[in-house]
């Protein structure tokens, strides 16, 4: 069968309560939606149909139906899985982090590893030197965080075990960014430091880190936290400077 026979047999609204039901099933099953199925489900169906209708570009000889093939299908659902947020304001249940029972509070106390790789020693970590990854990028990177003075404390993400979840072309995936940061005064108390320069999932990446801090946030159990990327080590002073304290 050719894919014009194939796609003559389905429908657009057939690829929309499809891919609701599966937004449906996460919100309730993995984010714990208290809505009803059957009053989320046609919530999902509308906000997908719009999305289907209005932002997808179909460049010919395309077709919209064609969504309903890989890896269109999945890239569609991991877009809606990441970028959907429940109206907090209008009394919706934000979404909460989902803690392994396993496993109690992570700390810096614990990391404790070899490693070949270039060190260099900082004064404001729990883990006395902070790994290179790069020749110059994440050392200058380091410096900025260490000297700055709303820093009380951070720590390169190496060894650690932190990592955020994110999907792509339909596989589970670990975001590992470089730096968490504790910042000094009332307000803002961390910060996930990003240092990178070019990078094809920056979007999806930075869409994970996103929800993340918003579930954590709303938790209220671990401070409050933001993600910030930097394109360039010497930008990080003046991000830091902006931070809300």
């Amino acid at each position: 069968m050719t894919s014009r026979e194939r796609r003559s047999r389905l429908r657009v609204q057939e690829l929309v309560f499809d891919v609701a039901r599966t937004l449906t099933k996460d919100f309730i099953e993995q984010r714990g939606c208290t809505v009803p199925p059957q009053a989320l489900f046609p919530q999902m169906a509308g906000l997908v149909d719009r999305y289907v209708r209005e932002e997808v570009a179909v460049q010919p000889p395309g077709d919209l139906r064609d969504l309903h093939f890989a890896p269109y299908y999945g890239w569609l659902t991991e877009v809606l899985l990441e970028h959907i947020r429940g109206d907090v304001a209008a009394g919706d249940t934000p979404e909460l982090p989902r803690c392994e029972p396993s496993r109690g509070p992570g700390s810096t106390a614990e990391v404790d590893f070899w490693t070949g790789r270039d060190v260099r020693e900082v004064l404001k970590s729990h883990v006395n030197c902070v790994v290179a990854d790069t020749r110059k990028w994440e050392q200058t990177a380091a410096y900025f965080i260490d000297t700055h003075p709303r820093v009380e404390a951070f720590v390169k993400n190496a060894g650690l075990g932190f990592a955020i979840p994110y999907l792509h072309n339909g596989q589970k995936h670990d975001y590992v960014p470089d730096f968490l940061i504790r910042l000094r005064g009332d307000g803002l108390h961390h910060v996930i430091l990003e240092t990178k320069g070019y990078d094809p999932l920056e979007d999806v990446k930075r869409a994970a880190a996103e929800r993340w801090v918003a579930a954590v946030n709303a938790g209220g159990s671990h401070g409050t936290w933001c993600f910030r990327l930097v394109k360039k080590p010497t930008d990080i002073p003046t991000l830091l400077d902006g931070l809300a304290g």
